[in-house]
């Protein structure tokens, strides 16, 4: 059984270093195939690395940790050419959807290319969950602050756009990113933006955000808006949105 609604889990999470491998997932991870409401069989998960070049390793990785976690896993690559046909059928035939971190920039242009935004957007209107982090948190906003050309950041505003806002990722973590977000959504580059801490992510039904959950106590979202202020003194303001604990988060 999918969602039984559209739903996107956006993230800056979602792994945890494993006890006999490198990688398991985190609860935000485990927190998506909930979403999904899967029951009376193993969760089909699928791993989407065309942020990070389809980075074979990174494939191992996700599949190792799908082992571990009791999922059926799948990994998407489009380099050098898709390497599964055809990626409707096997989009609509999963429960979620998992987009990795990299170059957000990179991803879209890809995608694009491949036509796997309109399939992306099919499956999210079917009710396969759509999630990720970093990279694959920002890429189904309007757009948000990226490293995608460079170590320092740069706006980027051609996101998929499943999504109505702007997206902050790494809010906490990155000193960077919080600036040059408030400097965004204040000159209207951006509009409401919505961000996440380390371990945060956001829960979307439709296009409605729900409610901010996290893996990692004390860690939090915020939403930022243009606020008052003429064109010369423009300015936005953040408000803090607690997120609430998962069960099992430390």
């Amino acid at each position: 059984m999918t969602a039984d609604r559209p739903t996107i889990l956006a993230t800056s999470g979602g792994y945890r270093r494993g006890l006999r491998v490198d990688l398991e997932f985190n609860l935000l991870m485990h927190h998506a195939v909930e979403l999904a409401q899967v029951t009376g069989r193993r969760p089909r998960v699928t791993y989407v690395g065309t942020a990070g070049g389809d980075s074979r390793e990174w494939n191992q990785r996700f599949t190792e940790a799908a082992r571990i976690a009791g999922f059926d896993a799948a990994c998407l690559n489009l380099f050098t050419m898709p390497n599964i046909d055809p990626l409707e059928d096997h989009l609509l035939s999963q429960d979620v959807v998992w987009v990795g971190g990299g170059s957000v920039a990179n991803l879209l242009a890809v995608w694009r290319v491949h036509g796997l935004d309109q399939l992306m957007h099919r499956a999210w209107q079917a009710g396969v969950v759509l999630g990720g982090v970093s990279a694959g948190s920002l890429c189904w906003f309007r757009g948000g602050a990226t490293d995608s050309f460079g170590p320092e950041l740069q706006p980027v505003t051609n996101g998929l756009g499943f999504l109505p806002y702007g997206n902050g990722v790494h809010y906490d973590s990155e000193e960077g990113r919080r600036p040059l977000i408030h400097r965004m959504v204040a000159a209207g580059t951006l509009g409401e933006t919505h961000c996440t801490d380390d371990g945060v992510g956001l829960v979307y039904h439709d296009t409605i955000l729900i409610e901010a959950v996290t893996e990692t106590a004390g860690k939090n979202a915020y939403i930022v808006r243009a606020g008052a202020g003429d064109s010369v003194d423009a300015v936005a303001v953040e408000e803090p949105l607690e997120a609430r604990l998962l069960g099992g988060a430390p």
